[in-house]
């Protein structure tokens, strides 16, 4: 790759890997709902110049339906999950639970997208990953009943995710993705808007906070979808896409280096059965990649994760 595009991988990779991080500082003072408002609200600001300068939303407006229905399972319902979900459990955790997405995309592709279908080495792969989900709850979570519902929602968060993959390809494959990503923003931002406003803090949150929400609307969300593409340019979306697997590890050291999080050899073993497993089952060893747009946190969300 060029010096331009190495830049990008790791831009990107290091913007949707602290994502995690700065949802676990924020999430401590305010809601998740309002959380996803600002963080949505600020993305979609970001982007909208550049999606209007393009004449990205023209080809979105005869699928109001479809886009909301996008809306709802890639950014609205999977950022409230995670944000809920690190109320519970560390941000190291949740990002390597969220890099179970492909593993949700092979098994919805099982049932629904009949040219993604796994099976050989993919299928054998799909089993290795859902060893790596197990083992982190299993050994890593032990069966604490927070940690277990918190582990739970980042799971669900994943599989919403997978969902908006299938749909995001069988709805927008032909749309310019910034168009769609900014309006799927501000969607999720007038969706979760109630809730938000019924739990808005009585007491300004500190300047930590307030940067760390700052910084994930505007930095993570918004300049990272638009880095994330630029990069897609540079590269194309195989390429692009291997940032899935970076994601975890930087959110996983920057738990460790900032908020002290624990990571033994159980959370290590997961973390390794997880990546391997989703890139066997997303047809790493075929040189070629699964269903997936992005991916995602941070993929309107990351390519995803998260998105």
């Amino acid at each position: 790759m060029s010096r331009r595009a190495w830049i990008l991988f790791v831009a990107v990779s290091l913007l949707w890997g602290s994502s995690f991080l700065l949802i676990k500082i924020a999430v401590d003072e305010v809601s998740p709902s309002v959380l996803v408002l600002l963080r949505a609200l600020l993305g979609a600001l970001v982007l909208l110049p550049i999606a209007a300068a393009r004449g990205s939303f023209a080809p979105l407006r005869g699928s109001p339906g479809a886009l909301l229905a996008l809306a709802v399972v890639d950014v609205a319902a999977p950022f409230l999950l995670i944000a809920w979900g690190e109320q519970r459990i560390s941000s190291s955790l949740a990002g390597i639970l969220l890099a179970a997405d492909p593993i949700f995309v092979a098994l919805l592709a099982l049932r629904f997208d009949r040219s993604e279908r796994v099976r050989g080495a993919r299928l054998a792969g799909l089993v290795v990953g859902i060893v790596g989900v197990v083992v982190l709850l299993g050994l890593d979570v032990g069966g604490e009943p927070a940690e277990l519902a918190g582990a739970g929602m980042v799971l669900g968060a994943s599989f919403c995710f997978a969902v908006a993959a299938l749909l995001y390809k069988g709805s927008f494959g032909a749309a310019d993705p910034i168009g769609v990503v900014c309006a799927m923003l501000a969607v999720s931002a007038l969706l979760v808007a109630p809730p938000a406003v019924a739990t808005f803090p009585t007491q300004l949150p500190s300047a930590t906070a307030l940067m760390a929400l700052g910084a994930l609307g505007v930095f993570n969300t918004g300049l990272g979808f638009w880095l994330f593409y630029a990069l897609i340019d540079e590269v194309g979306a195989g390429k692009a896409s291997l940032i899935t697997y970076l994601i975890p590890g930087v959110a996983a050291v920057l738990g460790i280096a900032v908020l002290s999080e624990d990571f033994g050899p159980n959370t290590a073993l997961g973390l390794a059965l997880i990546l391997g497993g989703s890139w066997v089952a997303s047809g790493g060893l075929e040189g070629r990649r699964g269903v997936r747009l992005r991916r995602r946190p941070d993929a309107p969300r990351q390519a995803a994760a998260n998105r």
